[in-house]
């Protein structure tokens, strides 16, 4: 059987290194500020802003809330981010997506300040990853990247591949996976021949979307997979993009869901916070 990778454990690490650098902040006389603004009622975002409110609250970062009615226009969002923006105090703007319908999403990740976007998500941020200059980096990504490292997985030399290229994962996880000297792939829904692309990888990094679609015959035997997607299947029970009954044996090292990738997303936006500050 595979190694499971404990992202709770990993993720509480860093946690835990945050919490120190920001008592050593606050020793210095300088509080670190989350602003974090919902627009709307949606159950899964109102999960996950709930989620960073806790792990603000550990790391000792003060988490300023914004919840906003589903009718806010845009404008009037975009105002809020405008004074965000001026106040000195907060170190770290966080929008939480989806938005409704008439918001354009674009024009308010573009609003952020650059040197607040803690998401990673500005075209400053992914400009910055492209060439390779330091900068806010995306957290699902940079939270698997540090997966790998702490599980003690050598990722330089090695053949990755990536389903899904998305603004918010694949093409920034493409990106830093090449800056550890991985050698990249990425695949996606007009991909041909998807699972003969996916044997080539020592290391599978999924985030399709779709559950349970990557089986056993998609695997090289030995291989590292990390599964960012997560669903309810059948029977109302978190999976991910990846069978892992069905994959498990075949791999060296894999990630669960519920456990793996998902609690390192609110670790990295922890970190990006204290590098805000």
């Amino acid at each position: 059987m595979p190694a499971i990778i404990d992202g709770k454990a990993i993720s509480a690490q860093i946690k835990d290194e945050v919490k120190e650098r920001v008592s050593a902040l606050k020793a210095e006389g300088t509080e670190v500020c989350l602003a974090v603004i919902q627009v709307g009622n949606d159950p899964a975002s109102t999960v996950y802003v709930g989620n960073k409110k806790k792990a603000c609250e550990y790391c000792g970062i003060r988490s300023e809330s914004y919840e906003l009615a589903e009718d806010t226009s845009e404008d009037d969002l975009i105002a809020l981010i405008d004074r965000l923006n001026a106040d000195k105090a907060v170190n770290g703007i966080l929008v939480q997506l989806p938005l409704p319908s008439h918001i354009n999403e674009d024009r308010v990740i573009m609003a952020i300040d650059p040197t607040k976007d803690v998401d990673g998500f500005s075209v400053n941020s992914v400009g910055a990853l492209c060439i390779g200059r330091k900068g806010y980096r995306s957290c699902t990504p940079a939270g698997i990247i540090e997966l790998l490292k702490r599980s003690n997985i050598d990722i330089t030399g090695k053949e990755c591949v990536v389903i899904g290229r998305s603004n918010i994962v694949g093409k920034p996880m493409a990106l830093m996976m090449l800056q550890e000297n991985a050698t990249v792939t990425i695949a996606h829904s007009k991909t041909k021949d998807l699972p003969s692309v996916t044997k080539r990888a020592d290391i599978l990094i999924v985030a399709v979307g779709k559950p349970k679609m990557i089986k056993a015959d998609f695997v090289k035997e030995g291989a590292v997979v990390i599964d960012v997607g997560i669903h309810r299947d059948e029977n109302n029970k978190l999976c991910g993009d990846v069978d892992f009954d069905d994959v498990a044996p075949k791999c060296s090292y894999i990630t669960p869901v519920p456990g793996g990738v998902g609690p390192m997303t609110i670790a990295m936006l922890m970190h990006n916070c204290v590098e805000g500050a």
